[in-house]
């Protein structure tokens, strides 16, 4: 249950009309979730196993699952969708049907999440997953298990197992995921992500190699989307990383930072493999809002080489995704247009702006609540990135929202999305004639 609904009207509108505002919820919505299809990889071979997403359902699919009589159902759910997981949770064990729940939310907030259903993965959930359905067969099953209390639980990837990728009816798909590394070793204030389930770590080569292999036998030409955090922070293993990925005949993305742009072997790599775009969270236009947003000032002792970075990434032909979080304490009115002046003067091909919010178990969330500033107790289901969810420092909730609105409106015109493209297809051309 991954996709997300924004709450603030106005601009879910502007993103109907807008050709340049990309839903994200609709992107997330569209891809599989990998979670689930690596717990069915770590299933046992005496279990049967069924596959199904529930973003929009009916009535109708509640009762086949009801009707079908499973064991058990393990729900993999973002914070926007957790309300709403509990509540499907809560109905089906009334049936005498066993619950489970895992993934980030349930992972900050395991105590919640027990009410709502018989057991819940906090962490990492290969190892856990094998303990707690061996369990169950035995009558014995716990309601909590968790690789962030129990170091037996912590999974380390030399024991990879392959998704199970051949569970998805493929022809309902535009993009497939693998996972290349975990967490990030820069645990931005605000990243639920980053450490709630794993601190860092890195898939070996060859194993990723098997994956690649499997998706390639149930598509032919895919589009791969990496769930990584952070992939190139050890550009070492990132190098040969990009050499497995030259092998295959595939269009990529993924998420890093903008070291990338101070390796130029790295760029030659990346291009040479096909990697259509990286996406960067830049942050905010403003250095003083990256003060202290990391472990040790790391985004704070870059900002004065982002507009070099993006022209140097994009040189190779690689198309730089700009993210940028309105709502920072060190934010105010000028703070708005100067990011809409930051990303018209830059050379960004692609720009996400997202509203600053409080996921829980982040350091941002501890923050807000010590300070009595979230505007209830449980907000979950806005947590879309989309809407706001705390009392800003410098605004009413209102006033973020409507410049955060205007915003939007200005970056997402459709002559501004035009100049965008057309700025990067003359960096293509550009980069054809020099060859």
């Amino acid at each position: 249950m991954s996709g997300v609904r924004i709450y603030n009207k106005k601009l879910l509108e502007l993103g109907l009309t807008l050709p340049g505002f990309v839903d994200r919820s609709k992107v997330i919505a569209s891809l599989p979730s990998l979670g689930l299809l690596t717990l069915a990889a770590h299933t046992p071979d005496n279990w049967e196993i069924e596959y199904v997403e529930l973003d929009e359902y009916s009535e109708s699919d509640i009762e086949n699952i009801i009707k079908n009589k499973p064991d058990i159902v393990a729900f993999s759910s973002l914070t926007a969708r957790i309300n709403e997981t509990y509540t499907l949770s809560n109905r089906l064990r009334t049936h005498g049907i066993t619950t489970v729940i895992g993934g980030l939310h349930v992972s900050a907030l395991p105590l919640e999440a027990m009410q709502y259903a018989d057991c819940i993965i906090q962490g990492e959930g290969e190892i856990t997953w094998e303990v707690l359905l061996n369990d169950y067969e035995n009558n014995n099953l716990q309601n909590l298990y968790s690789s962030l209390s129990n170091s037996k639980y912590t999974f380390h990837f030399n024991a990879c197992k392959i998704p199970k990728y051949e569970l998805l009816d493929i022809n309902k798909y535009n993009r497939l995921t693998i996972q290349t590394t975990r967490g990030c070793p820069l645990n931005c204030n605000f990243c639920a992500a980053s450490r709630t389930i794993s601190s860092y770590k890195k898939k070996p080569i060859e194993q990723i190699e098997k994956e690649l292999d499997k998706i390639f036998e149930v598509w032919d030409r895919p589009f791969i989307e990496l769930a990584d955090d952070n992939t190139f922070v050890d550009k070492k293993w990132s190098k040969e990383l990009l050499k497995l990925f030259a092998k295959y005949k595939m269009r990529w993305f993924t998420e890093t930072d903008i070291s990338v742009a101070y390796d130029d072997e790295l760029l030659e790599l990346l291009a040479e493999s096909n990697c259509a775009q990286v996406l960067i969270g830049f942050e905010t236009s403003n250095i003083e809002g990256l003060n202290g947003i990391d472990r040790n000032n790391w985004k704070y002792k870059q900002f004065n080489n982002y507009l070099t970075a993006i022209d140097k990434i994009q040189s190779y032909g690689i198309s730089v995704n700009g993210c940028f979080i309105l709502g920072f304490d060190t934010d105010t009115k000028e703070t708005f247009k100067n990011t809409e002046k930051f990303i018209k003067e830059s050379n960004l091909s692609e720009v996400q702006i997202t509203l600053l919010t409080p996921f829980p178990g982040t350091e941002l969330y501890r923050q807000l609540k010590n300070e009595g500033r979230l505007l209830s107790d449980n907000y979950w289901d806005k947590c879309t990135l989309f809407d706001v969810n705390f009392i800003p420092k410098n605004f009413t909730p209102k006033e973020l929202e409507d410049n955060f609105q205007e915003l939007m409106l200005n970056l997402y015109a459709v002559d501004e999305v035009k100049r965008r493209k057309s700025k990067f297809r003359t960096i293509l051309r550009n980069k054809i004639k020099t060859k």
